[in-house]
């Protein structure tokens, strides 16, 4: 059996988070969560093209990669964008920017020698 190594593991986390992003609905779903705050999966649907059921799914997705959670406030159900997760997936893109300016830093030293 293969141990994974922790740089392996957190790929996997970010992978999953990326995957999650990578729809356009999820994506529009977490931009309103953070400029708007909590909201109901009927308020969330507002002006959606999809039915109320397809925003759940896609909330529960979001869910299942860490960027939203759901919060019980009396009957209503409302979901809340999980602003750490935000912060992993802006590090993990500034890690993979930073070794691309490195790997083109080598490449022009390369082509300047």
């Amino acid at each position: 059996m293969s141990r994974r190594t922790p740089a392996a593991l957190r790929l996997d986390k970010a992978a999953c988070l990326f995957a999650a992003l990578g729809d356009q609905t999820r994506l529009t779903l977490v931009s309103r969560l953070g400029t708007g705050g909590p909201m109901s999966t009927a308020r969330l649907t507002e002006g959606a093209q999809i039915s109320r059921q397809a925003v759940t799914k896609h909330l529960e997705v979001l869910a299942g990669a860490g960027l939203v959670r759901d919060e019980r406030r009396g009957r209503e159900r409302l979901w809340v964008v999980e602003a750490e997760r935000l912060t992993e997936a802006r590090r993990c893109l500034e890690a993979i920017s930073s070794q691309w300016d490195g790997a083109l830093s080598r490449l022009r030293a390369f082509v300047e020698d």
